[in-house]
């Protein structure tokens, strides 16, 4: 299978104070297309930076980051920008819905940066809504929406633009017990069903169960599950 993701011997390092702290030491990763990948690891672990290099939020110190064909370790901001514009869908824990939009104006706001045509851009929308289940919602603003409805919105909104890569940071962290089975459910359906490739940061191993594939990330190293068990 093409490798979506490949991650070449990268580093990432901030500086806290006159510290410098690395986060990351010569991760090699590859994510093939289709693929839904588990990232976990305790606090501190890097999960969240690796997620952030692999969407083009941020760059690494060193080392090669390449997504959809396309090296993205020395592109400038607004080259990344429009690339996240094209090729990635964000999922976030807190859905970061705007309150005042209904479910369809919130799903629509990525497409609002191309140029497609009002009529093209409600179909996208109707589209999406339908394939979370939420067409019958779509006048409704998040605070009419239950937390799992919101999180729905928001995996629509993520697939609108019909991304290369779904990136979703801790999707269930926010839910109950009930609402996180129905949206592992969904990413699920989305990966087996629309070949869609998924990488998830969770804390949550049941989460994690959904994925085709489970790796952690311990002091800024990957351990794949298969051995980590066994060590």
């Amino acid at each position: 299978m093409t490798a979506v993701v490949s991650l070449r011997n990268v580093a990432k390092s901030y500086l806290r104070g006159k510290q410098q702290v690395e986060v990351l030491h010569g991760v090699d990763l590859e994510i093939a297309s289709g693929e839904f990948l588990a990232l976990m690891g305790p606090s501190g672990s890097g999960k969240t930076t690796m997620l952030n290099l692999i969407a083009g939020l941020d760059q690494p110190t060193s080392g090669e980051v390449s997504v959809a064909g396309e090296r993205i370790d020395g592109l400038s901001r607004a080259a990344l920008a429009a690339w996240r514009a094209r090729h990635i869908g964000f999922v976030f824990q807190f859905y970061n819905l705007l309150p005042v939009l209904t479910a369809e104006a919130n799903v629509e706001v990525p497409l609002l940066l191309t140029n497609l045509s009002r009529g093209e851009r409600r179909k996208r929308v109707e589209t999406a809504l339908q394939l979370v289940g939420l067409a019958d919602r779509a006048k409704h603003k998040p605070n009419e929406l239950s937390g799992g409805q919101q999180q729905r919105v928001a995996i629509a909104r993520a697939l609108v633009a019909d991304p290369t890569l779904l990136v979703c940071d801790e999707p269930t962290g926010d839910l109950d017990r009930r609402s996180a089975e129905e949206i592992m459910n969904l990413l699920q359906a989305l990966n087996r069903r629309q070949g869609k490739t998924i990488v998830m940061v969770t804390h949550d191993p049941k989460a994690a169960e959904y994925a085709s594939r489970e790796l952690h990330l311990d002091k800024g190293q990957l351990v794949d599950e298969a051995e980590r068990r066994a060590a």
